[in-house]
């Protein structure tokens, strides 16, 4: 088995990733067939050791990193060293896990699963949670600017989005660089999968951000959490599970990010306003409309008879 600081340690791996989208025939609002392409989904299958785990339902496009990160994200394991092979086989839409030493425990690791919200329903198992308030991440400084710059760039990967509809997208960014990008049907997917990645290629989470076209639910932190990473973007929202966990944990939370506009619900002092759009002054016009639309509001109030 290799060490634990082996840093070149990779596992055995298939290249079985399927193609994302399938051409299919609709008809459109005026009557004509059209040649249009639709999202691909297939159950995955994942078993450690020859123990099933779980079925997802996923894209297929990174399936051997989906499996490595959904281990790596639930904490079933703590090191990718311990992973010997990783084996993905369409014809039974399975992906089979060999590890060196076997993993202890099984039984405790898996009594205990909530169904979360995650798209196509994702899954956090008791032993997710253990360690998960040990975390420290680094606290970062984010450029106003920087966001703005992101946001433009990650505009040029949606491909499949684009193509077909039905996913979400998770990009692993530095600066206004994207290092990983992925798509699935589910934004848990996508997130595992570049989780996957990172632990393949050893990449840390330092001063990098997580992207992601979904909501920030306490799911999606606790997975970038666990990758190390202390800045979580969206353009979507989030909801209150999650903000209290990114407080707990020190995650940067900035969402409904886009085009110049964005909320930060965590971590304001961490962010450097160095860009600030100019203020919109409100026309005399619209002011006077906004004032007689009030007036005439409270008056309702006041005199509902009337």
């Amino acid at each position: 088995m290799a060490t634990a600081g082996d840093r070149s340690y990779r596992p055995e791996l298939t290249q079985a990733g399927l193609a994302p989208t399938h051409a299919v025939t609709a008809v459109d609002e005026i009557g004509e067939t059209r040649e249009v392409h639709v999202a691909g989904e297939s159950p995955l299958t994942l078993y450690v050791d020859g123990r099933e785990i779980v079925t997802l339902m996923t894209l297929g496009t990174h399936p051997e990193a989906l499996a490595v990160g959904y281990l790596r994200t639930q904490r079933f394991l703590r090191e990718i060293n311990e992973i010997r092979s990783v084996a993905v086989r369409w014809e039974d839409e399975s992906v089979r896990v060999t590890t060196w030493n076997g993993v202890q425990g099984w039984d405790e690791k898996l009594k205990k699963r909530t169904v979360t919200t995650g798209c196509g329903q994702g899954t956090v198992f008791s032993c997710t949670l253990d360690n998960l308030y040990s975390l420290h991440l680094p606290e970062v400084k984010v450029l106003q600017s920087v966001i703005y710059g992101l946001l433009e760039n990650i505009r040029q990967h949606n491909d499949i989005y684009k193509r077909a509809g039905a996913v979400h997208g998770c990009a692993l960014c530095q600066s206004t660089n994207t290092l990983l990008f992925v798509e699935d049907v589910g934004r848990h997917n996508a997130a595992d999968a570049i989780a996957g990645y990172m632990w393949l290629d050893h990449i840390p989470g330092r001063d990098r951000f997580f992207y992601t076209t979904g909501r920030l639910t306490s799911e999606i932190v606790m997975k970038v959490a666990q990758m190390g990473i202390p800045v979580l973007l969206s353009r979507s929202g989030v909801t209150h599970m999650g903000l209290d966990l990114a407080r707990e944990l020190g995650v940067t939370m900035i969402a409904r990010a886009k085009g110049k506009h964005f909320l930060v619900y965590n971590g304001q002092n961490n962010i450097v306003f160095d860009d600030q759009p100019p203020v919109r002054a409100v026309s005399e016009s619209r002011k006077g409309a906004n004032d007689a639309d009030a007036f005439r509001t409270v008056r309702h109030l006041k005199d509902p008879g009337e």
